[in-house]
This record gives structure tokens, sequence and C-alpha cells, in this order.
């Protein structure tokens, strides 16, 4: 592939672009706003470049970049590289006070990053210099952002507005330890020397741990910051920001990703049409083709265990009558006792495979199975917002239908007493009508065509409504 071609292939994203020559030797490192237009602007028939630059472009055999989220990013990127590389066609910048560069402290227990223009014979870790004081700045409001260490000269005495807006972690009330606040200043080297991509294998592997022993808080931590730290494409990885469902795959410790989820919940009052809803979502959007509703047949009073069981087992023996494709997950609104009920079921069907958990909605509690007490996400978890947003569509589904046919209950006791009108005629005219008020509005000529209506009993629901004599 030429490089014109592969200039055309480049991202129009912020991002660090490196010059190859036919060794693979890099000749020359550079940042850019758009790295399409940028590096596109070198190979122009009629570009007029200094005579250093028309050398270096003349050389040129192949490129490499990194996309970045912003330019800012790209200063740390580009900085580290050229460290890195020595190209031969980079203006080196002298440490000094020139240019700007990134110390973070050593002698303090919990170290601070800051800007300098001065590199002093201590202890301290030195970054930089950086060609650019204003995209610099940038960068550190955006790794405040994500690695929220400390800025205060001194310590408070308790947490300021930056641990609220979460840029600070909070030492100087204990809300971090050390230790932990060591691992970060790690991480944030690794970023400050352009290992974005071991950074961010890092952070997955030790979500992944904290999830696996149940540290979801830890876990979710690290989620952000991982998310923060946004996409970067490199050897053909790409690393995103991590969905909802993905946080609820780690969460639950599941292999296979969660494409559909299938939600249960019961409505009924004081056991009056009490129903079931079952309804779909596919990859984290409601699926209405797929919803179901259930009007409970076996269960007499009120049993919400038992009308559960119901709903269940009727919901899956059709669907292995029928054929059709089983969820990745089954979210039951309920606690424990609802869960147990449904586990139990899809154990007799022979569906155990098939995981499912429960959502108590008073403290937003989730329970999973073989786990005694409940897990408890923090409020900005993902995976809990999409566990709520499941939970209360299959709320609304059922009280939807628990509301009309408690309608229609109503409207059929408006019909007793009527001479002629039985169980047979009242779900008749329901059916015509669609109402008490359709019926109510209904001719006298209208009434009599209905199926199985004669002209008497026509002319008693007339009167019956209307109080006048035919």
């Amino acid at each position: 592939m030429g490089i014109k071609e592969k200039v055309k292939k480049l991202p129009g994203s912020p991002g660090v672009y490196l010059m190859k020559d036919n060794h693979g030797a890099v000749l020359y490192v550079g940042k850019a706003v758009n790295l399409k237009k940028r590096v596109a602007s070198y190979f122009r028939h009629n570009a007029s470049h200094a005579q250093r630059i028309a050398s270096m472009v003349s050389q040129v055999e192949d490129i490499d970049c990194m996309p970045t989220n912003t330019e800012a990013e790209a200063l740390i990127y580009e900085n580290s590289l050229i460290k890195q590389f020595s190209p031969k066609y980079n203006v080196a910048l002298k440490d000094g006070k020139s240019y700007p560069l990134l110390k973070l402290t050593a002698s303090e227990k919990f170290p601070r990053l800051l800007i300098t223009r001065e590199k002093k014979d201590d202890d301290a870790d030195y970054f930089g210099p950086y060609s650019n004081a204003k995209l610099l700045r940038s960068a550190v409001t955006i790794m405040k952002r994500i690695f929220q260490l400390r800025t205060c000269a001194k310590m408070p005495k308790s947490v300021c507005l930056n641990y609220h807006i979460k840029q600070c972690l909070g030492p100087c009330e204990g809300k971090i330890d050390e230790k932990r606040y060591k691992d970060i200043i790690t991480e944030l080297k690794m970023f400050l020397r352009g290992r974005k991509k071991e950074l961010l294998d890092l952070l997955s592997e030790k979500m992944v741990s904290a999830s696996k022993r149940e540290d979801y808080e830890e876990a979710l931590r690290l989620r952000d910051r991982i998310e923060a730290l946004g996409s970067i494409r490199s050897d053909k990885v790409i690393y995103g920001p991590m969905s909802e469902l993905s946080e609820l795959k780690e969460m639950l410790g599941l292999k296979s990703d969660i494409d559909l989820i299938e939600a249960f919940d019961i409505s009924n009052i004081m056991g009056e049409e009490a129903v079931g809803s079952m309804i779909s979502f596919h990859k984290g959007k409601p699926n209405k083709s797929g919803y179901r509703k259930f009007r409970i047949r076996s269960v007499e009073g009120i049993d919400d265990y038992s009308m559960m069981r119901e709903v269940v087992r009727r919901r899956y023996q059709m669907a292995l009558k029928e054929g059709s494709a089983m969820p990745d997950l089954i979210l039951i609104d309920g606690g424990k006792g609802h869960l147990s009920v449904t586990l139990e079921e899809l154990k007799k069907l022979g569906l155990s495979g098939i995981p499912a958990i429960g959502i108590a909605k008073e403290f937003e509690h989730i329970y999973l199975k073989d786990r005694k007490d409940p897990v408890v996400l923090p409020e900005g978890s993902k995976a809990l917002h999409l566990l709520e947003r499941i939970r209360d569509e299959a709320h609304r589904f059922a009280i939807t239908y628990h509301k009309k046919l408690m309608s229609k209950r109503v409207g059929l006791s408006e019909l007793n007493g009527i001479p002629g009108v039985g169980p047979k005629r009242r779900k008749a005219l329901m059916l015509k009508f669609g109402s008490v008020e359709g019926i109510k509005s209904a001719t006298l000529e209208e009434l009599i065509k209905l199926d199985g209506m004669d002209a008497r009993s026509a002319k008693n629901i007339i009167e019956h409504f209307k109080g006048q004599k035919l």
C-alpha cells in the first residue's frame, strides 16, 4: 500500500503520527487535531516545505498513528514517543525555564502532579518538556478527572469540592489508603510515558479481579477510569468505554455477552384480576415484539410467589414448544423469594443454565443465585440503571394490562341486573362496543343487530341506561 492510500485510511480524530523510513526507523513524531488532514498536508504535490521537512518527507515509506480523544492528550504521547525514539527530524526541546514540565512530587505521602518550568535536583519525577503550555494545562485537567490525585498544597482536615466532583480521592479523610494511592501513581506514570495500551490492559485485569471477589465498588471505579481514558486504536486492538451491558456481564461474572434479557413482574390488587408481564430487551433496548402478558389462572387470593411460578412456567413451556430463542439473562421484579421460585421452575424445565437475578424495589438490592446476601451497586452504576429501566418497563406493562382488565370488570358490573342480559351477552356487548360508554351511546337498532340479542333485551338496555320506557 502506497503512502497516499495509507493517508486516506487515517482517522479524522486528534492523535499522534509517526513517519518511518524503509527500515522502520522513526523519522518524525508529530501531533494533530485531525490526523488525516495534518498528515495529508505533507504529501500534497504543490506543498512548500522547509528544507528539513522536505528531506524528511522524501524518506517516508510508512506511517503509524495513535488516535486520542483530544489534542491535549496527543501532546502527552508526542513527548513520550519523542523521548522513546529520538527521531532525527524532531527539534529537541531543552529542559529548563523556556518550556513547561510536569512534576510528580516524591516527598509527600500522597504525591501531587504539578506544572513547573524548573527542573530541580530532587527525588521528584519530571516529564517533558512540552511545547505548548495551554495544551499541557488542558492535559492536566484531563488527568485530574481520570486519576483523581490530590491538588491541595497542604492537606486539609476534610474533603473539599474536588472530592465531591470526583476529581480527588479524598486522602485527607482516609477515603483512600497509601497503597491504593501508590497504585494509581503507577498508572499515571504509565499514561505519561505513552503506555496507554498496557495501562488499559492492567485496568481491565484489575476490574475483572475486583468483580470476581465481589468488590463491585472498586470494579466500578476502575470502569470509570477505563471509560475516562476513552478509546485507543493500536495494533488493531480497540478499547472503548464500558457499556452498561458489559458492566452487567462483569458484575455477574458471565462468560457470554448479554444480548437478550427477559423480565417478569406480577400485578394484582388483593388478588383481583391478577396478571403477569414479560418484557424483552435486546442489546439494551426494548423489543416490543417480544412482550407477553399473562392472566393468572391457577392461583387464588394473594400469593405473588405462586403467581411468579405460573408465569415463568407458562412462558418457558411455550418457548420450548415453539423452539424460540432463550434469553441470556432473566430479571425478576422481586427479592430472594421471587428469585428462588423462578430458579425452581427453570430447573424443572431443564433451563437452570439460564442466569436469573432479582431486583428488590425498596433498596434496589440485586439478588443472585447461590448468594445469601444481596449485591448493592453504587448509584452511578450503569448496570444498575439498566436493570432499573428494564424492571420499570416490566412493571408498566403489567400495570397497564391489569388496569385494562379491572376497567372491563367494572364495566361488566354496570350491566348486571339488566333483564335478558346474562354473562354471554355482557361479553358480546363489551367486545362489540369496547366499553360501557360505547354501549350507553348505542342506538336500539345497533343493539338489536348484535348476534344473539333480541328486541326485548335491547330495549331493556336502553331503559336501564337512559331511564326511558320504550
